[in-house]
């Protein structure tokens, strides 16, 4: 009996010795292997909330961060068409509004302030000119609506406090251009001038990464692709806005900074066809032709 347990123990043994070294290299693997884990989305939610639909087509925009649901409201114009989305979300726990923020200070952008405040008491962040405002943010300061990073670019022209404000959350990018940059086009140059409006959008506009999603303040595009049209009838880009605008009702954030630089011919300045058609060689004299031609179309 104690021949056959001694026999048992020595196999036993003489086991353990071979599997010893591969139960060790298979428990340092392991530890030593790297833990992954499924990489963090981040993504900001943009809402368009369409105003005075077939009279101004305004836009107002709802931002929210999706991690903390910190979020703002971009010119709330038109507190009946926007309260009840604010309310409604609000109410649901999906947002918590922070901020208001104001392009410009035309009625059409902010001239909801007083109505909504009422119902929202928060910061008014935009120009100085804008209703009940309290804070205009310096020229690309930044703060933060949890995280995505807010930076306002001051773009003076169609009035002097218009603010561009540039959204980043990771790789995703957006700006918000009130009245400065449309789809394919720009705003009137009510408070400014043509050297103004080209700084704004060849420099400072232009600027910003090619990828960056353009949200307006209305809907003007099949508009501006008409005037396109008569200064470059048979260009491929603006053929291309063309067929995307007729076949949709809205084109905000549909396109990027670098899609404006091909379609939209206030940025095309220095373009040689364009030049010879104004009879001007100077873009900022080139610009001022093309919102002439542009006012009187």
């Amino acid at each position: 009996m104690f021949r056959r347990l001694g026999r048992t123990l020595t196999v036993t043994v003489f086991l353990m010795s071979l599997l010893a070294p591969l139960i060790n290299r298979t428990a340092i693997t392991s530890f030593l292997r790297p833990i992954t884990r499924q990489a963090t989305v981040r993504a900001m939610h943009i809402q368009s909330i369409p105003m005075w639909e077939g009279t101004g087509n305004n836009y107002a925009y709802l931002v929210t961060d999706d991690q903390s649901k910190e979020a703002v409201i971009i010119d709330p114009a038109n507190p009946p068409e926007v309260l009840p989305v604010l309310k409604e979300k609000s109410d649901s726990g999906a947002i918590k509004l922070s901020k208001i923020i104001n392009t410009h200070h035309h009625h059409d952008h902010a001239g909801g302030n007083v109505e909504i405040l009422k119902s929202f008491p928060l910061p008014i962040i935009g120009g100085k000119d804008c209703s009940k405002v309290t804070e205009t943010p310096s020229h690309t300061s930044t703060f933060n609506i949890g995280s995505i990073k807010v930076t306002a670019l001051h773009t003076p022209c169609h009035t002097q406090d218009s603010i561009c404000f540039f959204f980043e959350d990771g790789s995703d990018k957006a700006v918000f251009t009130g009245d400065t940059l449309f789809i394919g086009g720009c705003g009137r140059f009510f408070e400014g001038n043509a050297a103004e409006m080209h700084k704004a959008l060849n420099e400072t506009l232009a600027g910003l990464p090619d990828d960056t999603k353009v949200y307006p303040g209305h809907e003007y595009t099949k508009g501006n692709v008409l005037f396109a049209k008569k200064v470059l009838d048979n260009d491929a880009a603006i053929r291309k806005l063309e067929e995307y605008s007729n076949a949709n009702k809205e084109t905000q954030g549909k396109f990027t900074i670098g899609d404006e630089k091909q379609h939209n011919v206030f940025m095309r300045v220095n373009d040689p066809d364009i030049q010879q058609l104004v009879g001007e060689d100077q873009p900022v004299e080139v610009m001022r032709t093309l919102r002439q031609m542009k006012d009187r179309s």
